[in-house]
């Protein structure tokens, strides 16, 4: 109970930081809503002072008196008479007034609505690029998404119609129960007595309905994740043929999506059938007590036409007071899945926040690390890069080779033991200085949907073109870029899938290559390329890199064996450290997997000269 009263003042806070700079739209438009409001209920009485007043010059007036002053002076009901058009003057500016009142509280409402949206938009996109890197490794990007976009037009969609509401129907309440219960008592009760009843079945329908908007909610967000991963994995859902089971596995989230959805349009259908027969019984009871009391006393036919409108206009707003409150439910829910996001806490600068030269040694000193503070993925790793080298790492799958490059970019703390580049401790280095001089490129690596061109630039627009042909020279890749029919100016579809794995990780290297960082890091980036073209990569990369020190992560033994130094990893402990000749001279790991790729290499020359 605390936790989510808290959570409802978080909220609310949330709200009113969004809502900074807009909060005198908002004032406006509830004193645009107010005269609109004012301006309705001033027809009725128009209509009903032409019909007892004027026409049937029974003398009844609900004008007040005032204004009855003002028409005496200007010639009374004889004036009226012969200037009827009067009256239909004012019934227009009434109703001109109720129509330019309400666009005006539209036009306001929606420019606060819309500074909060877009508040809230540029809020969470900002958050979620400075929360840790490990909290997107735990969260669903479809579900992400669907908090950026559903659940911030769900927000806004309520405070641009649904707050607004809420207010128009408690002014609505208050004014014409006040010009109703100072006309005729007993007719303003026949003419309520139902308003409890809805106010009250909308206070439950709205705690009823709110567990179920939360199941939809939920329901919709998995299945955009479903539709997000399919879309973003087509290439593995093709390769291993399971676009069966893809489409079983969306037709059971559409399913459970359409029945949590469709239990909810049942609830909202009981809701408004009952709610609309209360409504046409508080019509018909009204009308009846009016004529009665029209017919048996001195209630006049004017007063029945404002107690009968008046009905109509009260009962459906307080009717639809439940739907409202049902909304402000699912904007609350919405509310909480951003505020989710919001209060993650970003990633902290845990030491001084230096911005040295990043240059000299690299030193792991007894560094442990785990994704889990019970199990240790690394253990213990201890040595030295020296500046400008090529160290090389090699280890089976799992045996923590990423997670120490991902150490070395600080996406992830050490949890035991340090790493200091030129003597400095990383964690004492700013995050942003320190990955902007590390270089990395993944086994898999993210191509963005636009040109190749933009792809290799993304570090900065303004390098010049012969810049980029020169690190896809150094890359291997511009000739085949070239060979395009547009060029650089070729068009990458999402994540790359429009170029083969060789090219895309190619071109990641070329885009690594305009950093010009001190640090490179390949992990595994050249897998998808061929010997050669490896061979060649590492060639030119020899020749361009000049001080840099180089980090390879690869299971070739010919992409290791010029390294300066190879670490060989088993499960999670640096088991061996040396040259290739030392490594050779040793048995291990390093020995037997360079004794089987010698072996294949030479079947595979044997094979290819039987061929020939």
């Amino acid at each position: 109970m605390e936790s989510s009263e808290k959570k409802k003042k978080l909220n609310l806070k949330l709200v009113g930081r969004m809502m900074y700079g807009s909060k005198r739209y908002i004032i406006a438009g509830a004193l645009a809503m107010t005269i609109a409001v004012i301006a309705s209920y001033i027809s009725p009485i128009i209509i009903s002072f032409t019909v007892d007043y004027v026409i049937g010059d029974t003398g009844n007036s609900e004008l007040p008196q005032f204004v009855m002053d003002w028409i005496e002076r200007m010639g009374g009901r004889e004036m009226l008479v012969k200037n009827i058009f009067l009256c239909a003057a004012a019934l227009i500016v009434s109703t001109f007034i109720n129509a330019l009142a309400t666009h005006f509280r539209g036009r306001f409402v929606s420019l606060a609505s819309e500074n909060m949206a877009k508040k809230l938009r540029d809020a969470l996109y900002e958050h979620l690029q400075l929360v840790p890197y490990d909290y997107h490794k735990h969260v669903s990007t479809g579900d992400l998404v669907q908090r950026c976009t559903s659940d911030v037009d769900t927000v806004r969609r309520f405070v641009s119609m649904q707050l607004i509401e809420v207010l128009r129907t408690l002014v609505m309440l208050v004014v014409a129960c006040v010009i109703m219960y100072s006309m005729n008592v007993k007719m303003a009760l026949a003419s309520t007595f139902t308003l409890p009843i809805l106010l009250i079945s909308s206070f439950l329908y709205f705690k009823k309905v709110r567990s179920q908007f939360v199941l939809s909610d939920e329901a919709e967000g998995k299945l955009s994740a479903t539709l997000q991963e399919n879309l973003t994995g087509v290439r593995v859902v093709r390769a291993f043929g399971q676009q069966k089971a893809e489409i079983d596995k969306f037709t059971a989230d559409n399913k459970d999506f359409k029945d949590k959805t469709f239990k909810l349009q049942k609830m909202l259908a009981l809701y408004w059938g009952l709610t609309d027969g209360i409504g046409y019984v508080q019509i018909g009871v009204s009308l009846c007590a009016g004529t009665y009391f029209a017919v048996t006393s001195d209630f006049s036919l004017g007063q029945l036409l404002i107690f009968t409108t008046y009905t109509g206009m009260l009962t459906w707003p307080v009717r639809q007071l439940g739907r409202i409150l049902a909304d402000m439910g699912k904007a609350s829910v919405s509310l909480g899945r951003i505020d989710e996001i919001l209060s993650y806490p970003v990633e902290a600068e845990p030491g001084a926040a230096l911005t040295p030269p990043i240059k000299g040694d690299i030193e792991f000193r007894h560094v442990c690390f785990g994704y889990d503070k019970f199990d240790d993925v690394l253990k213990d790793i201890s040595f030295t890069a020296k500046e400008g080298t090529t160290v090389a790492i090699l280890g089976s799958t799992g045996s923590g080779k990423s997670s120490l490059v991902q150490l070395l970019q600080r996406l992830y703390t050490c949890t035991a033991g340090e790493i200091l580049i030129g003597g400095v401790n990383i964690n004492d280095i700013e995050h942003e200085h320190l990955r902007r001089n590390i270089g990395i490129v993944l086994q898999e690596p993210f191509l963005y949907s636009r040109t190749i061109m933009e792809n290799i630039k993304i570090v900065d627009p303004n390098i010049e073109d012969e810049a980029v042909y020169e690190a896809a020279r150094v890359a291997s890749v511009h000739d085949v870029i070239e060979s395009f029919e547009n060029g650089y100016e070729t068009i990458v579809g999402e994540k790359g899938v429009t170029l083969s794995g060789g090219q895309k990780q190619r071109v990641a290297i070329a885009r690594m290559l305009m950093q010009n960082a001190p640090i490179l890091v390949f992990d595994d980036s050249m897998s998808a390329v061929d010997t050669e073209t490896d061979a060649a990569i590492r060639e030119a990369l020899k020749r361009r890199r000049k001080d840099s020190t180089t980090f390879i992560i690869s299971h070739r033994i010919t992409t290791l064996c010029e390294a300066d130094n190879i670490l060989v990893l088993e499960n999670g402990r640096l088991v061996q450290q040396g040259t290739h000749e030392q490594l050779l001279k040793q048995d291990g790991l390093y020995k037997r997997i360079a004794q089987i790729q010698n072996l294949l290499e030479g079947e595979l020359k044997q094979e290819r000269g039987e061929a020939l």
